[in-house]
């Protein structure tokens, strides 16, 4: 009899242990309670806390977590209705304080996120609201942080999954979106055509300058041939005038004969005459070239220098009695 009571005391000694012994994993906390008061907190691994004279309270999660803002309908400044769903990222940082000071604390940070997200986004126009998610995050985060700082969680973001205006709207701001793709498209065109023209002007300026100066450049060279070439005219007159001073007949003879030849070359260069007769007889010739002589030598006062001899004329064959007739 005394055994089996030894051995009943020890089964409730051992269980009695084995229900005082809490093992915490790792990545939660537990709050202790003595009587029903909290005293302290459970870190992970092995804890020894007697039963019936301390409980544990609550298992809080001190890991980052994630809860899941449920879709709603929102009304923005300028009344326009869209639909707002979003996360909220938190982290326990005092368990006792999460598990004491707000009774269920998923249900109210849900409630307070929801609230603030209504007061935020209702005071923006809907361009805003879905052109700065930033900035709608960023006030969300402040503000729920804040709120919940006294509850020992740290809100480390708050994120818009989605915004989801009316359908009419969307059709609208599809429209306007393809219109200002439109007027983009309108105005690089026009930018293009503006800088081809100016390249195409600046090429013809350039072009004109180049001709300008080929033009100025030819007619320097065009002038200073006929410079050189008056140069050249007038020494060779001079050297025929210093010929003709020294008594040299031949030398206003050669002049006068090339102008001769040249005058009579023009006659053959015109563009009107088909045929030209022009009898030109060389007895004729030096006739007057030797007069021209004589001329020059009184000019000068020399003495006269006998004119060359005349060359002997040429007999013309007689025509016949039937030539010349048609």
């Amino acid at each position: 009899m005394a055994v089996t009571a030894a051995f009943f005391v020890l089964v409730l000694v051992l269980f009695y242990l084995a229900t005082s012994v809490k093992v915490v994993r790792q990545g939660y906390e537990y709050t202790i309670e003595h009587f029903g008061r909290f005293v302290t907190v459970a870190k992970p691994g092995f804890n020894f806390y007697p039963a019936f004279f301390y409980r544990v309270g609550r298992r809080v999660n001190m890991m980052e977590q994630v809860l899941d803002i449920p879709g709603q309908e929102i009304i923005t400044k300028d009344n326009a209705m869209v639909a707002v769903d979003g996360v909220v990222f938190f982290q326990v940082l005092d368990p006792a304080k999460a598990a004491y000071e707000v009774s269920d604390l998923y249900t109210a940070i849900m409630q307070l996120t929801t609230t603030n997200l209504r007061t935020v986004m209702g005071s923006m126009d809907l361009d805003e609201l879905l052109s700065k998610r930033d900035e709608i995050n960023a006030r969300l985060l402040s503000v729920v942080d804040h709120a919940t700082s006294p509850w020992g969680v740290k809100i480390t973001r708050v994120e818009i999954k989605d915004i989801r205006p009316p359908a009419d709207i969307s059709n609208a701001m599809a429209r306007q979106m393809k219109a200002e793709r439109e007027k983009r498209a309108a105005i690089l065109e026009a930018e293009g055509l503006r800088a081809s023209e100016i390249l195409r002007a600046e090429g013809e300026k350039q072009s004109q300058i180049l001709q300008a100066e080929g033009r100025r450049e030819a007619a320097f060279r065009d002038a200073e041939g006929r410079e050189r070439a008056a140069e050249a005219e007038a020494k060779a007159t001079k050297m025929v005038s210093d010929a003709i001073e020294t008594g040299s007949a031949q030398a206003i003879n050669y002049f006068v004969a090339q102008k001769y030849v040249e005058a009579v070359g023009r006659f053959a260069d015109s563009s009107n005459a088909k045929t030209i007769l022009f009898p030109v007889e060389a007895t004729q010739l030096i006739g007057t070239l030797g007069g021209i002589g004589e001329i020059a030598r009184e000019a000068l006062g020399r003495e006269a220098v006998p004119p060359p001899t005349a060359a002997p004329a040429i007999e013309r064959p007689r025509k016949g009695p039937f030539e010349g007739q048609a």
